[in-house]
């Protein structure tokens, strides 16, 4: 599902070079559910953002579901993203003037769906995250778990091949936390691929796989999972 190997991102100025990554190398095979953690400023979010096609690299290689990324162009890049990514953000990154059906609503009319098939898609993943009574609610009326799961509907109505989540308990209290771990633990078993980068190594154990960085390497990748899952055919 996920493959980078040997890859490396530097940030250059005219007097000196800086490493985010080096040789850094990771597959995530299809329906995993992996935590990469590390301490601040080790790489996490870089790695998130290439692997999320948000950032570009500098060296080696990567695939995405198959498919070789170097040398995208930035439109071909975005229609990679869009019908193979889904994201999960720490800040829930939800518009605070459209209602939770619209919130959902706005990627799938980027992606060119028609009404019925957006109007189902929201269905769905509503259904699927246990907010249905909620579609015409707008943000400032939900928890902070409900919006976070507002924001899991959104990125799980694009039907999305791997699923990446930047802290995304980072601003709930534990209960609310628990209730998201849940739901994403649940979203693993039904089939997703998931790669969540987080800081506590509380919710790290709750992944199936861990992968730890230290100064933009990989330095400790588990070789066997934690948990018995259903077998994917692809890798």
């Amino acid at each position: 599902m996920l493959k980078m190997t040997h890859l490396s991102k530097a940030y250059r100025t005219e007097v000196v070079e800086t490493y985010a990554l080096r040789d850094f190398s990771i597959h995530v095979r299809e329906g995993e559910f992996v935590a990469v953690t590390g301490p601040s400023g080790s790489g996490k979010t870089t790695f998130l953002s290439i692997a999320g096609l948000l950032e570009e690299f500098s060296g080696g290689e990567y695939q995405l579901d198959g498919a070789n990324v170097r040398g995208l162009n930035d439109n071909q890049r975005s229609r990679l993203r869009n019908e193979k990514i889904g994201f999960i953000f720490q800040a829930f990154n939800l518009i605070a003037d459209l209602n939770v059906q619209d919130n959902i609503d706005v990627p799938l009319r980027y992606r060119g769906f028609d009404g019925a098939e957006r109007r189902r898609r929201i269905s769905e993943s509503l259904g699927r995250v246990g907010l249905s009574a909620r579609n015409r609610h707008y943000p400032a009326e939900l928890s902070g778990g409900q919006q976070q799961r507002v924001a899991i509907a959104r990125a799980l109505a694009g039907s999305p091949r791997l699923l990446l989540a930047d802290e995304p308990t980072g601003n709930l209290d534990s209960q609310m936390a628990r209730g998201v771990l849940d739901l994403l633990e649940e979203l693993h078993r039904d089939g997703s691929t998931i790669v969540m980068v987080t800081h506590d190594p509380e919710l790290a154990v709750r992944a199936q796989r861990e992968v730890h960085i230290v100064d933009g390497q990989v330095v400790d990748l588990a070789g066997q999972p934690r948990l018995v899952v259903a077998s994917h055919a692809n890798a």
